[in-house]
């Protein structure tokens, strides 16, 4: 992205008004405890290190369908 990285992404979309109800996955090539906690402090929900085991991503993306409120 040429003007912003994901984290100030992050950071903006929590500005809105119904940040809550925004389940944002970090998927990133580091992995490190700076790493899990500058997503973290940026907003990210989840932060998924590459490459992602597949049970894992399935049981993150369950958590978050379980978190976000009903749309219809």
């Amino acid at each position: 992205m040429p003007d912003m990285d994901g984290y100030e992404v992050v950071r903006r979309i929590r500005q809105e008004s119904a940040p809550q109800e925004i389940v944002v996955i970090a998927l990133s090539g580091w992995g490190q405890k700076e790493d899990h906690r500058r997503a973290s402090e940026a907003g990210f929900d989840y932060h998924l290190v590459k490459p992602v085991d597949p049970r894992i991503l399935e049981e993150v993306l369950a958590q978050a369908a379980a978190r976000e409120p009903a749309t219809s």
